[in-house]
Order: C-alpha cells, then sequence, then structure tokens
C-alpha cells in the first residue's frame, strides 16, 4: 500500500470512532522515519484506546502490519508506527503540553482531508 492510501485509511480509521482535531503533517522532505504524520484527540482514556485500536485494526484488513504500538489502555498517548505514517492518538491536554506540531510547522499541514 501506497504512503498517500494508507495516510487516508488511517484518517478514515480515526473518522469512525469520532476522533477530534485529526491533523496530518507531510514530512517526507523533512524526515527519512516516515512520511506522514498523523495526530488526533480522544474524549477519553478508552478512547484514545479504541482510536488506536480501529487505526490497527483497519490496517491489518489491508495487510499493513503496525510494526510497534507504543501505549496502553490507560495511556493519554498512543503511537501506532505504520511504517510510512507514524499516528499520534493523545488526549487534548497531552496533545496541548507537548505541542508535537510545532516541531514540523514548516512542513505542509494537510489537514484531516489530506489535501492542501
Amino acid at each position: 500500500m501506497q504512503a498517500e492510501q494508507l495516510k487516508d485509511l488511517v484518517v478514515n480509521a480515526l473518522e469512525e470512532v469520532k476522533a477530534q482535531d485529526i491533523s496530518v503533517i507531510d514530512v517526507r522532505d523533512r524526515t527519512s522515519v516516515t512520511d506522514f504524520m498523523v495526530l488526533a484527540s480522544g474524549t477519553s482514556n478508552r478512547h484514545v484506546k479504541s482510536l488506536a485500536d480501529s487505526v490497527v485494526s483497519d490496517a491489518k484488513e489491508e495487510g499493513v502490519r503496525a510494526s510497534n504500538v507504543e501505549g496502553g489502555a490507560t495511556s493519554d498517548w498512543i503511537l501506532v508506527d505504520l511504517g510510512d505514517v507514524v499516528v499520534h492518538v493523545m488526549m487534548p491536554a497531552t496533545r496541548e503540553f507537548y505541542d508535537l506540531e510545532r516541531f514540523w510547522r514548516d512542513a505542509p499541514d494537510l489537514g484531516a482531508a489530506g489535501s492542501e
């Protein structure tokens, strides 16, 4: 699966489970680690876990295995590494505190739908 398709799959998986404030950042020209970073917020620890589980499940259905998932059922932040797409699902306060978007401010922010 191409990076663009995987990014769209991730955004759809997050939208299906009512993620809040989805942000897609294109980092292809900034790092060799991944192509896209997707950030989303959940309303509770359980919701954060459900969002991450949805991403992993939908990716698995398409034959993409998450190489690493960090965080657990009671976490404020769960990271899902899908290779070409890295997904950060956080509680709003955690997201605001770490402000990952600030590291990539000069990278194109593709918004929730993934279009500039």
